[in-house]
């Protein structure tokens, strides 16, 4: 009895951790209409993390998986991360040598009908 009572406290409600999915997903969604930058980052990238740990914690039970598993989804998030910091700095400037970004310009005149 204390084998089956002890098995019930590891077992996960997959229930509720879909609808706490869920509720962070309305939340990433709603937060941009904000239209404060600092929240939508939040909302964005912050909530985005908590969805990945549940996921990742919970439906690809990787608390059960070999230690190696663990080391080897830690190394791949460290590279993805010294990927971006190599890249972002290159991307994300708006002049340069070689470097040609596109201007969107709206034109101000009432459109035409042809």
């Amino acid at each position: 009895m204390s084998e089956h009572v002890e098995h019930a406290e590891h077992e996960i409600n997959y229930v509720k951790v879909w609808a706490i999915l869920l509720v962070l997903l309305v939340i990433s969604i709603l937060g941009p209409f904000l239209g404060i930058k600092v929240v939508t980052l939040i909302t964005a990238f912050g909530i985005a993390i908590v969805k990945a740990y549940l996921v990742a914690k919970n439906f690809m039970h990787l608390n059960i998986e070999p230690r190696y598993a663990v080391y080897l989804l830690v190394t791949m998030l460290v590279f993805m991360l010294l990927f971006f910091a190599g890249s972002s700095p290159d991307i994300m400037k708006h002049e340069g040598r070689n470097w040609v970004k596109p201007v969107v310009q709206v034109e101000a005149q009432a459109p035409s009908h042809h």
